[in-house]
């Protein structure tokens, strides 16, 4: 009801047109306002009103500019970053260990045989060439070198390279392979792989400047693709199992072993184990900082079992992470060297961050337009899920199928040469992109709460001289139940993971220009050069207000006058006399009014003609209107 009366008295006021012009307004607000330039404009003389505007128009101008950079730098998000340290009883952080060597040799030297000994004559070709071709009496399979071999490329002739199998002939036709084997060595030579698709016919090469690391990224690539084509629960079989790997285990003064540990499957490194991942029970807490309250273990590592040409490193892989997170080891972890007790204390950073739009983090990842293929482990985001999701996404997008390393998602296949032939090619390619990590760099965001655990690691001799035999044959009876020392020095790691301290750091951000921060200062450009406050900017708006209103009458008004107009200027002449509309319609030749019958319409009776009148219609003249002085004439002459 109030919005309808408000509505009528807006109608009214528009149809009464504006009160007052533009000028007018004008110099009410100068004369009403509290800034104080604008009243002495219209106050003083001619000379100092000039004076006067110039000034306001300077100062309003530097305003305005002061206002924008205020502005802009409170919209740029900027942070700021405060360290603050707190001291507390802190959960004991999740353990992450893994072997060096993903499988027993022993359990997977069948799937490797024919990858073996083809790595056995690549390096007998390498070392002693011209041996090796004396010696070539054995067969190997052709199949997997064919489809990625390694290659020499002489470039001693930069603008005539040569590129020479180490098996076949040269794929130029430039030069003799056999001459050319023969001149060069290792200073004119270098070592690559090359990778094929479309049945040969495209082709890249991948460079390397040693044959060591040539070697080993060419044999991981082909058991990558051997390893694709098998289960992962016959993988996880063939890896070490927990009752092996862990020999003892000691958490404060409570004693744990292997069935303490979460096991899970790592393509890199087989089976790895966790210690306090908090997935079913809760979180372990640490009494007490030092030694004596972290977790202790001695583990085994079986190094006289390795994969000789897959595990070039020898030891335990471990990280420290939180709870409920996947362990990304093989980027985030270190290694403890066999032979060796190695110390690791421990200090706590907790990571706060602001988030959108001062940070581009997330909280808990549901914004981030990547499927997590890590979520079947119902583990916490993190960044690197998220990178790895997106490379395995693009993966399957560019070459029809998922990498070995990474989780693949339900309805995809593992690629391998069987399947997938031309797959290695687009792996490397699609490794190699700066597009594609741009990105999925793009695409995933840091973790609004993070937390980090700086290590101070410290190694030691374990066990000595003096006191390795007994213990040996301690841990050889409590393992096998031998009365025979079944271990090894070359075998064993000792780990300590303590607290060094309960003093943790909280690196914190907070808004740098926050919204108290912009209105003082904007407050403050506007009292210095203009003398003005809120009110004063209330006033502003108002004199806005009207004028736009002002405007809308105007308008409005403009707006009906053309419209009354445009209905005159449709008549030539005056308007039409009565006596003009009724001779317009007079019936003179007395002739019968015809109109079109319908079917359904009766007729007169004898199909008599319509009456025809005997009086003609009177003539209205003196309807007409005539000047006074033609009335006058009309009526001496009647007298006359």
């Amino acid at each position: 009801m109030h919005m309808k009366k408000y509505l009528l008295k807006c109608l009214h006021r528009l149809q009464k047109g504006p009160g007052y012009t533009y000028k007018e307004l004008l110099v009410w607000y100068c004369d009403n306002t509290n800034t104080h330039g604008p009243k002495r404009i219209i106050c003083e003389g001619p000379k100092k009103k000039a004076v006067w505007f110039l000034l306001t128009l300077l100062f309003t101008a530097l305003v305005c500019w002061q206002w924008g950079i205020f502005i802009r730098t409170y919209l740029s998000w900027e942070v700021s970053v405060s360290l603050s340290v707190g001291f507390k009883t802190m959960d004991f952080p999740a353990v992450t260990i893994c072997n060096a060597s993903p499988f027993k040799y022993s359990k997977v030297k069948h799937l490797l045989k024919d990858l073996d000994e083809l790595m056995e004559a690549v390096l007998e070709r390498i070392l002693a060439p011209e041996l090796s071709h004396a010696n070539a009496t054995r067969t190997l399979n052709s199949s997997i070198w064919n489809h990625t071999p390694l290659v020499l490329i002489d470039e001693r002739n930069p603008h005539h390279p040569v590129v020479l199998d180490l098996f076949g002939d040269n794929h130029n036709g430039l030069t003799n392979n056999s001459a050319s084997e023969k001149i060069c060595n290792a200073h004119g030579c270098k070592m690559a792989m090359r990778l094929c698709s479309l049945n040969g016919t495209q082709c890249t090469f991948r460079n390397f400047t040693s044959a060591t690391q040539a070697v080993t990224e060419w044999y991981s690539l082909q058991a990558t693709n051997i390893f694709a084509q098998v289960p992962q629960q016959e993988l996880v079989e063939m890896s070490y199992p927990g009752e092996q790997m862990i020999l003892a285990c000691l958490f404060g003064a409570e004693p744990c072993n292997y069935r303490n540990f979460t096991s899970i499957f790592y393509p890199h490194y087989g089976n790895c184990y966790i210690f306090n991942w908090g997935m079913t029970e809760k979180a372990l807490p640490s009494a007490n900082p030092g030694t004596e309250f972290g977790l202790k273990l001695i583990l085994d590592i079986g190094q006289e079992d390795y994969v000789p040409f897959l595990a070039s490193t020898a030891g335990v892989r471990l990280m420290l992470h939180e709870q409920r997170s996947y362990p990304f080891i093989r980027d985030e972890g270190i290694y403890a060297m066999s032979g060796t007790e190695t110390s690791i204390g421990v200090l706590v950073d907790k990571l706060q961050r602001m988030g959108e739009p001062y940070s581009p983090c997330t909280v808990n990842g549901s914004e981030v337009p990547v499927q997590n293929f890590y979520s079947d482990y119902n583990t916490t985001y993190s960044i690197q899920a998220c990178l790895r999701s997106c490379f395995q996404d693009h993966m399957i997008r560019s070459c029809k199928c998922g990498h070995y390393l990474y989780p693949l998602p339900y309805g995809e296949k593992y690629c391998n040469n069987r399947d997938f032939p031309d797959w290695a090619h687009c792996y490397s390619d699609l490794q190699m992109s700066v597009a594609q990590r741009e990105t999925c760099i793009g695409m995933c965001k840091e973790s609004c709460n993070d937390t980090q655990y700086k290590m101070t690691i410290s190694m030691a001799d374990w066990p000595s001289e003096a006191s390795e035999d007994w213990i040996f044959h301690v841990l050889s009876q409590e393992r096998d139940q031998s009365t025979n020392i079944t271990l090894s020095r070359k075998g064993i790691v000792k780990l300590n993971i303590y607290f060094q301290e309960f003093n943790y750091r909280t690196i914190e951000e907070s808004a740098a220009n926050n919204l108290v921060w912009l209105l003082s200062n904007l407050g403050g450009q506007f009292g210095f050069w203009m003398g003005g406050s809120v009110l004063c900017l209330i006033e502003f708006g108002e004199i806005i207000i009207d004028f736009v209103w002002i405007t809308i009458i105007k308008l409005v008004a403009l707006a009906k006058s053309l419209r009354q107009r445009r209905a005159q200027a449709s008549y030539s002449g005056p308007p039409p006399t009565v006596a003009e509309l009724v001779e317009a319609h007079t019936n003179f030749g007395f002739q019968p009014d015809t109109a079109p019958r319908s079917p359904n319409t009766r007729p007169y009776p004898s199909e008599q003609a319509l009456p025809i009148p005997g009086t003609p219609p009177p003539n209205y003249d003196s309807l007409r209107l005539q000047p006074l002085d033609v009335i006058e004439s009309d009526s001496e002459g009647d007298a006359i």
